[in-house]
């Protein structure tokens, strides 16, 4: 039996009416919820490709300053003395995978360590300082994020051996 409420509505039309005035809430909620959602796992994926760049860069400084440091004037090899243009070369070798080559730059430079070894002025000399700075320039594909590049950088130094 249907109970009849005093404006003459039967109650079970009425919570009808009810939920029908309601339809499509849940539809507007959740694309307005998926928008931003999607928004923050895309802006996570590509702070972590960021990551994964710097990571890179500063690998390879470092295994450029290990390569450099092992072919000083002292090395018999036939690539030796290390030249800049050769760390240049060999950093584009050791890029990670997805990182464009041509957007690497290595600038070497061979100093005097603290020490004080004569001869070190721009000459990769045994004892002398070989550091090396990788630049890359990055940008994020989200265009949400940061629209110019962003440049990482990392340094490196280490003693030449040979």
């Amino acid at each position: 039996m249907t109970r009849v409420t005093p404006k003459g509505i039967p109650r079970r039309l009425r919570c009808a009416t009810k939920r029908s005035a309601e339809r499509g809430t849940t539809l507007v909620e959740q694309a307005l919820v998926l928008v931003l959602f999607l928004t923050v796992v895309f802006a996570i994926i590509d702070f972590g490709r960021a990551l994964y760049t710097y990571h890179f860069v500063s690998n390879a400084a470092r295994e450029a300053t290990r390569w450099a440091s092992v072919r000083g004037n002292a090395c018999n090899a036939p690539d030796c003395p290390a030249k800049p243009s050769d760390v240049q070369t060999y950093v584009a070798n050791v890029s990670g995978l997805g990182l464009d080559p041509a957007k690497l730059t290595a600038t070497t430079t061979w100093i005097a360590p603290p020490n004080g070894v004569p001869g070190c002025d721009g000459h990769p000399n045994p004892g002398c300082v070989v550091e090396v700075e990788v630049d890359y320039s990055y940008n994020f594909i989200f265009p949400f994020l940061p629209t110019g590049p962003l440049l990482m950088k990392s340094t490196s130094q280490m003693v030449i051996s040979q």
